[in-house]
């Protein structure tokens, strides 16, 4: 029943991939279309985590969680990633059936934890949809603000598995090693 943290390797992109592609199949749908979530974001999540795993950037951080020697979650940081913001938080997933048992609050802990030896600058934020007001709800609850709105990726880098112009907030925590310290 303990849960172990550490870092992905290239043997975890599978897993990663399809935590990462059920999590945007249950929360992105309305945002993405129903092809791309059906039909074309597990290859496409796929091919992600195998190059990212695979081939990992010293820029980069990836940590699992995992419970009963299942993948219980994952978290992907970037680290430097903006000028004012810092350290990008890229993905943040739990398994659906072990939300709010705080895997997701540890996760943010570590990847905060790992911007703090990896970056230089101090924040870190990520993205989230404005659909999402779950995910919006959980950051808040750690100290996040939302800063700013934009528009939401196209994933894949196209804009057909868009549906219309999505909004997306920027939560951020500008000091990452209170985040570190608190949200664990």
């Amino acid at each position: 029943m303990s849960l172990l943290f550490r870092p992905a390797t290239g043997a975890d992109a599978d897993r990663v991939a399809a935590l990462h592609t059920d999590s945007w199949q249950r929360h992105y749908r309305g945002a993405y279309t129903d092809d791309y979530l059906d039909r074309a974001a597990a290859d496409d999540r796929r091919q992600v985590w195998t190059a990212r795993l695979g081939t990992p950037s010293p820029a980069t951080a990836t940590i699992l969680a995992e419970q009963d020697g299942e993948l219980a979650g994952f978290a992907h940081v970037i680290f430097d990633d903006h000028a004012t913001w810092g350290s990008l938080v890229d993905n943040l997933h739990v398994v659906a059936h072990r939300h709010r048992g705080g895997i997701g609050r540890q996760l943010l802990s570590r990847a905060a934890a790992a911007a703090v030896t990896g970056a230089s600058a101090a924040g870190v934020h990520l993205w989230v949809l404005r659909q999402n007001t779950a995910a919006q709800a959980f950051y808040r609850a750690c100290g996040a603000v939302c800063v700013e709105t934009g528009v939401a990726s196209a994933p894949g880098g196209d804009p057909a598995h868009l549906r219309g112009a999505p909004e997306k907030l920027r939560m951020a925590w500008p000091d990452a090693a209170v985040l570190a310290a608190g949200a664990g």
